[in-house]
This record gives structure tokens, sequence and C-alpha cells, in this order.
């Protein structure tokens, strides 16, 4: 809380290069849709990834760790007037509770809040992005609460078509608490989608308990096998990795804290998908029916989908496909799977 709501001001404040988004190429539907962004939301901007999935239309989305908001902004292009996105923010007294009622007064917001208070920003902008897209109502919500305990902030089972987050359950001591509460609030064949940073081994407390690394995200930093085995405990599909990246620190002092750990930045994907869905592996043909990406869909590392080619899928694949919002876009068949797709999304 004190770290991104009184040391950082801006994206230039930062004393890493873990937090700044890689260079990837952008769908001329993102590029677009992040024109229409509140020059000040855009700015105060803090993540390591791009977490927008593809097939978005009228989806129900929830974003930890919101900020300012560019995300929710730009999501909320993406998933049109008939979606939803929530962002949700830990930073204490930064933005009214879910009910429109004020919280507990020695925790309300200050008469007028300093421009550091991220998530007064995101919400000072409702009116402007909303009349920028041509809605008639709202389709963004922002509320405080923690992304351990999504259930105190009001958000009940099973509501969220997806879940996204960009470089913040590495803030969070307790991620698989994290993982459980996203899995909880997630429909049948959820999704959630999220990028972070990850470390090639367990941290010692002394990096754990630095200050700086730990508001740079990177003493939080998961050990990437761990993502594995806790997302198979809560419930979830494999992980499939989605893009990644070498971390460079950019900082003497640090980097000499640090030692010989080093840091990845990574986008996953993980499904909410329930036991029986599918018995065995399968071909699938993408009709090309998902917007901006219409010849193409590259899902994950592994999975590239080009319009009316089979493709032959392991059944964990085939189950992702099969249950989630993305059935209506692919001809699914029982069938078996070549070697090459039997290694997994992992």
């Amino acid at each position: 809380q004190d770290y991104y709501g009184k040391e950082l001001q801006k994206s230039e404040d930062l004393k890493t290069n873990a937090c700044i988004t890689s260079a990837r190429p952008l769908s001329k539907v993102v590029r677009d849709a992040l024109e229409h962004i509140h020059e000040e939301v855009v700015a105060r901007y803090y993540g390591c990834g791009l977490v927008i999935p593809e097939c978005l239309s009228s989806c129900r989305i929830l974003d930890l760790g919101c900020g300012s908001g560019r995300d929710c902004y730009l999501l909320s292009q993406l998933v049109g007037e008939q979606g939803h996105i929530t962002g949700i923010d830990m930073t204490e007294g930064q933005v009214w509770h879910r009910s429109g009622a004020p919280p507990h007064p020695l925790s309300s917001p200050p008469t007028s809040c300093p421009s550091s208070c991220q998530v007064e920003v995101a919400k000072k902008h409702i009116a402007y992005h909303m009349d920028k897209f041509g809605y008639r109502k709202p389709n963004v919500e922002f509320i405080h609460g923690y992304m351990e305990k999504l259930g105190d902030a009001g958000l009940a089972d099973e509501s969220y078509d997806i879940v996204i987050s960009n470089c913040v359950i590495n803030l969070a001591p307790d991620k698989r608490a994290v993982l459980r509460e996203a899995f909880r609030v997630l429909k049948p064949g959820g999704e959630m989608y999220f990028s972070d940073i990850y470390t090639s081994q367990r941290l010692s407390e002394t990096i754990r308990k630095h200050g700086v690394l730990w508001g740079e995200c990177l003493a939080g930093a998961l050990y990437w096998r761990d993502l594995y085995s806790i997302a198979e405990e809560v419930g979830f599909s494999p992980p499939c990795l989605v893009t990644a990246s070498p971390i460079t620190i950019g900082n003497k002092e640090l980097e000499g804290i640090i030692g010989d750990c080093r840091f990845v930045s990574a986008t996953f994907r993980l499904f909410k998908v329930l036991s029986g869905n599918w018995a065995g592996p399968g071909q699938v043909i993408y009709n090309g029916g998902i917007v901006g990406h219409e010849r193409e869909l590259v899902f994950d590392a592994n999975f590239t989908f080009k319009e009316g080619e089979v493709v032959d899928v392991d059944a964990e694949m085939a189950a992702i496909l099969q249950s989630s919002r993305f059935a209506d876009e692919f001809l699914i068949r029982a069938g078996r799977a070549s070697a090459a797709a039997l290694q997994g999304c992992c």
C-alpha cells in the first residue's frame, strides 16, 4: 500500500525493469482500444504483461489488483456494453464499498484524494470512459478488497467468466489463497488468465524481506514449479504457458542482493474444467469466428489453431475447449491425438 500509494507516482519511478510490459505485437482491436483510455489512467499503469485473452463478447471479468484501471477500461471495450468488468484493489481508503456506502470513518477516503491514489484515479474517470465508449450505463465497477478474501468484498461463487491479474499475485503473501478464491468465483469452464513474475528457485528470507524488491514484484515471486502444484491442488487444469520472457533488473545494488537467482515474466492461462467433461484426446477445427483472431488463434505456446485446419489435441486441451467459452468457436470430435500433441499444454 505504501509503495504503490506513496513511493510511485508514475511508471518512471520504478527502480527495476520488472514491472514493465514486455514488447510484443498488439492486435489492431487492442491498439484502438488503448487509444480511448484517459492519459492519467495509462500514466499510472504498472504491469509485466498484456492480460487480454480472446473471445470476450458479453463476458463478466474480474481484475485482481486493478490499480488505476487501465486493463479494466481496455477490457470494458472488448466485452461490450452487455459485458461487465469488476476491478478490485487492496489500497485502504481509496475506494467506496460495493454497496455504495462509504467504509468505516477511520478508513474513509480523504476529501481530496492525492494523485497517488490509484483506484481513485480509476473511479473518477468512469463517466469519461463510458461516454467515450458510447455506453448508456457503466459496465465497470471498482471495489476495495483483498484478492485472498474475495468473499469479504461480496464476490459470489461462480459469478465470473474470466479472472485476470497483471503482475499482482506476487504481492500477495498467500498465493494459494488467491488461486483458491479465483477458482471459487469462476463459473464452470471459466478461465484465469494472468501475467506475473516467477523465479528459478525459492527465495531466501533476506530477499523476501527486502522492501524495494517486494514492491518491485521480485521478492514475492513464486518459484515457477510451485505454480503447477498449487494450480493442481486448487482444482485448475494444468497451467498453459502463453508467453515468457527473461527479466533484467537494471539496478546494480539490487542485482547484488538477488545473486544468481533468475526471474521471468510469464503469462499463463488456467481453466476451471470439471471432471468428466472429456474422456480423451480429440481433433478440433477452429471456425475462425473470434474478433481479431479470425484467421489464426494462438492459444498458448504449444497450440495454434488456424481457421479450417484439423488439429490433434490431448485430453486436457480437448476438455478446455469443450467446457469453456471457446466451445462454440470450434468443431470438436473424439479422436486419437498425435504423439506431438500428447506433450500437453504444459
